[in-house]
């Protein structure tokens, strides 16, 4: 799924089931503290992100539940393909991710990994979870958009 967005930025992995179970309230980019070799699996394309979130702990940003896929030449530098990885975020950025955390049903998702020049960056989502029929809700509103498109596409 690597592709090219914008100009220096290759996306690696996207949570696409993110935007759908959850409302995406507001978003921000985190660096991402990584090893050699998951580096150069990352630039394969070899990570998931769709069982992922975000906890802070003491101050710090850790992501939890991405998975990276071991480094095929990487033999004994190979680590835990879910390890906890530490995210990168100024003290202000942490202490306004801390306050929103902190509001009933609010939790943070990632929603993209991607290297922007040489770096490994993630997208978190500060989201809210969605009910059943803010779900159908949405994909009725899709429909419609889809079916006024058809009609001014003839």
């Amino acid at each position: 799924m690597a592709q090219q967005e914008e100009a220096g930025e290759k996306v690696v992995a996207t949570n696409r089931k993110a935007r759908h179970e959850y409302a995406v309230l507001d978003s921000v980019e985190a660096g991402l503290v990584l090893t050699g070799t998951e580096v150069k699996s990352l630039r394969q394309g070899n990570a998931n992100i769709a069982e992922g979130f975000a906890r802070i702990t003491k101050g710090e940003v850790w992501l939890e539940g991405m998975h990276v896929s071991p480094y095929e030449q990487g033999s004994y530098a190979n680590v835990d393909p879910l390890r906890i990885r530490k995210l990168l975020l100024h003290k202000k950025e942490i202490r306004r991710l801390i306050a929103r955390s902190q509001e009933p049903g609010i939790t943070l998702i990632p929603l993209k990994v991607y290297f922007k020049k040489s770096t490994a960056k993630v997208q978190l989502g500060i989201c809210k979870g969605k009910r059943a029929y803010d779900r159908r809700q949405d994909i009725a509103r899709r429909e419609i958009e889809r079916d006024l498109k058809r009609t001014y596409a003839r």
